[in-house]
C-alpha cells in the first residue's frame, strides 16, 4: 500500500455501493453504537449471537466482527464456532481483544481463536502486548496505560505469527502487516471520552475488510474513517454526549473528497 489518502476514499465509496453485511458478536455495551455508525457509514450490520445461528450466518456475511467486551460462557461458544464458521468459508474477520492480559478467561480465548486467522486484529497498547505474549505489568484493562507507540515492535510480531493485520490505536494509530507499518494521524482527544469508539473502529475495519482484499490497507482505511470522522464530529459538538451523535453524522456525511483531503498517513 502506497500512502494514498485517496485509496481510502475509494473504500468508502465501495461499501456504499456494495452495502456489505457485518456480522457482529460485540460488546453489550456498544451493540447499538457500533449497529448505528455502520449503517450510517453505509454498511448492513446483524447482531446475530446465538450459537444455534452463527455457523450458518458467517457463511451469509461479507466479514465478521468479534469483539471479547463482555463475556459469558455462551458468548464464547458462540465465537468459537463463528471464527471456525470464517476460517472454513474464507470469510474475513476481525478481532477486538478488550481486557486481554486482565483476565485469564478472555485472555486464553482470545489465544484460542488466532489459529483460525483473523484478517485484522485491533487493540490498545496494553492489549496488543498482552496477546503477543509479552507480561510486563502495561495489562491494565480496556483504558492502555500507555502510548500507542511502544506496542508497534508487539505489533508487529504479532502481525508475522499470525497473519494478520495488526492495529494498535491511540492518540496516534499504527497498523502493520510484520513488514509495513504506517501511523495516522487523525482524530481528536475528547472521543476517548465516550465509551465504544474503538468498538466502532473495529467494527469500521470490518466493513473495509469486506471490500478490499488488502488487509493492511483495510484497516488503515477504517481507522482513518473513523478518525476523521472523529474530528469533524469533535469540531461540530459541545461535549462526550453531542459527541456520540455527531459521529454517526459525520459518518454520514463523509465523502471521497473529504477524506483524501484530511487523511494524515506517515511510514
Amino acid at each position: 500500500m502506497t500512502l494514498d489518502p485517496a485509496a481510502t476514499g475509494r473504500c468508502l465509496d465501495a461499501i456504499r455501493a456494495r452495502r456489505p453485511l457485518i456480522h457482529n458478536i460485540t460488546n453489550l455495551v456498544v451493540t447499538n453504537t457500533t449497529a448505528n455508525a455502520l449503517l450510517a457509514l453505509g454498511a448492513s450490520p446483524a447482531m446475530v449471537e446465538g450459537a444455534d445461528e452463527v455457523e450458518e450466518f458467517v457463511a451469509k456475511s461479507a466479514a465478521l466482527v468479534v469483539n471479547l467486551g463482555t463475556m459469558s460462557a455462551d458468548r464464547a461458544a458462540a465465537m468459537r464456532l463463528a471464527v471456525a464458521s470464517a476460517h472454513r468459508t474464507g470469510t474475513p474477520w476481525v478481532l477486538d481483544p478488550v481486557a486481554v492480559g486482565v483476565m485469564r478467561y478472555r485472555s486464553q480465548l482470545a489465544r484460542d481463536l488466532l489459529p483460525h486467522a483473523p484478517a485484522v486484529i485491533r487493540g490498545n497498547a496494553s492489549e496488543i502486548i498482552s496477546l503477543e505474549g509479552r507480561e510486563d505489568g502495561m495489562a491494565h484493562g480496556v483504558d492502555s496505560s500507555a502510548g500507542s507507540e511502544v506496542a508497534v515492535a508487539a505489533a508487529q510480531r504479532l502481525a508475522r505469527a499470525t497473519g494478520a493485520a495488526v492495529a494498535v490505536t491511540g492518540a496516534i494509530d499504527y497498523v502493520t502487516d510484520g513488514s509495513r507499518t504506517v501511523s495516522i494521524h487523525n482524530g481528536d482527544a475528547m472521543m476517548a471520552r465516550v465509551t465504544g469508539l474503538g468498538c466502532t473502529a473495529t467494527a469500521i475495519v470490518g466493513a473495509c475488510v469486506a471490500v478490499e482484499a488488502d488487509r493492511f490497507a483495510a484497516t488503515v482505511h477504517g481507522l482513518a474513517i473513523t478518525a476523521v470522522a472523529g474530528e469533524i464530529a469533535a469540531a461540530r459538538s459541545r461535549g462526550p454526549g453531542s459527541l456520540q451523535l455527531e459521529v454517526y453524522d459525520a459518518l454520514y456525511r463523509l465523502d471521497a473528497a473529504t477524506l483524501t483531503g484530511r487523511v494524515r498517513l506517515q511510514a
